[in-house]
């Protein structure tokens, strides 16, 4: 099938297709600093050998269970050979946007409140927003916000977070099976011609913040547990 290049990511390329879905290319570079893997950095640090296919392998696990259990996503089909991933169109919220669910105080929650909690603090399954914008950090927005300025209405929102949560739930107790604690988990979200809100990107190591025996696991440390 003919495929054209139409963006060139950070960690992933994206091609269209003549039947109309989009071809995600996994690629070997993380965002980091100095040589360093850092999921929240916003530019590529460095290029570790497999780190596509193993972001895929995951990817392609979640993706099949999350849809299974009847939640709805972009996922198609995968091709391990290629490290490359089959999707349904779709458009992104505002210029993007990114889904955090927090089970934890931990990381900027933590920094931002801990007038009002401890650290590690259990939390019901927190939901936040935040526009994708290296710039300005990444600004938390209220649903009052998303709807206000147009990126979303209340029903989409209500779905997006019904949907965060349900998401998160199946990734932890996979987690948890293997005795591993997930603290936070990141997504991104989009939405079909209809206007039905969809799981879109990829369910990676790096997009989650994960815990052995109170100890902090790194993203690489995860995959070899995970695929063990």
């Amino acid at each position: 099938m003919e495929k054209k290049l139409v963006y060139t990511g950070k960690t992933k390329d994206v091609f269209a297709l003549e039947n109309g879905n989009y071809l995600l290319k996994f690629k070997d570079d993380c965002t980091g600093k100095d040589g360093v893997f850092d999921p929240g950095e916003n530019s590529v640090g460095l290029t570790i050998d497999g780190v596509g296919d193993v972001n895929l392998r995951m990817s392609i696990y979640f993706f099949e269970k999350i849809n299974a259990a009847g939640i709805k996503t972009h996922y198609v089909s995968a091709d391990l050979n290629n490290t490359t991933m089959e999707v349904l169109p779709g458009k992104v919220f505002g210029k993007g946007l990114e889904v955090i669910c927090r089970y934890k105080a931990v990381g900027s929650f933590f920094r931002r409140y801990s007038d009002y909690c401890t650290e590690g603090q259990d939390l019901p399954a927190y939901v936040e927003t935040t526009f994708k914008n290296d710039a300005k950090g990444d600004p938390l927005v209220t649903k009052d916000g998303l709807v206000d300025l147009g990126v979303m209405t209340a029903q989409q929102y209500d779905d997006l977070k019904a949907m965060t949560q349900a998401i998160t739930k199946i990734v932890a107790d996979d987690l948890r099976e293997k005795g591993l604690d997930m603290y936070d988990i990141k997504f991104e979200f989009g939405y079909d011609a209809d206007g039905k809100v969809m799981l879109i990107d990829e369910i990676a190591s790096g997009n989650m913040r994960v815990y052995k025996d109170g100890q902090y696991v790194d993203p690489m440390t995860l995959n070899k547990l995970f695929f063990a």
